[in-house]
C-alpha cells in the first residue's frame, strides 16, 4: 500500500480535481483512495496487487506527478511536493 500527503494550491483546486479524480492505468493498482484532511490537504491512498508491482509503477506514477505538479504545494525543501510512504498491509478488516 502506498500513501502520499500533499497540499493544493487553492487557485489550483478544480484542475487537480479534474486531473486527479480520473482514472489512472497504473498497473497492479486495486484501488485508489483520496481523503481530505484539511481545507486543500490530501492523503491518496494505492492499494496494489504487491508490492512489485508498485514499484514497477513508479515511472508511470511520476509521470502522472510531473501532469500536477504545478497545482500543488511545497511541503518543505527537503520532501518538495509531496510526503510518500509505502509498506505491507499489516492488518485489514471488512464489516
Amino acid at each position: 500500500m502506498n500513501v502520499v500527503k500533499f497540499k493544493v494550491k487553492q487557485e489550483y483546486m478544480q484542475e487537480y480535481m479534474q486531473k486527479a479524480y480520473q482514472h489512472k492505468p497504473f498497473d497492479g493498482m486495486i484501488n485508489e483512495y483520496y481523503v481530505q484532511v484539511g481545507d486543500n490537504e490530501f492523503i491518496a491512498v494505492g492499494l496494489w496487487q504487491s508490492e512489485q508491482k508498485m514499484i514497477e509503477a513508479r515511472p508511470a506514477m511520476i509521470a502522472f506527478l510531473d501532469t500536477i505538479r504545478h497545482t500543488l504545494e511545497e511541503l518543505s525543501p527537503e520532501l518538495g511536493v509531496t510526503d510518500p510512504s509505502s509498506g505491507p498491509v499489516m492488518f485489514e478488516s471488512s464489516n
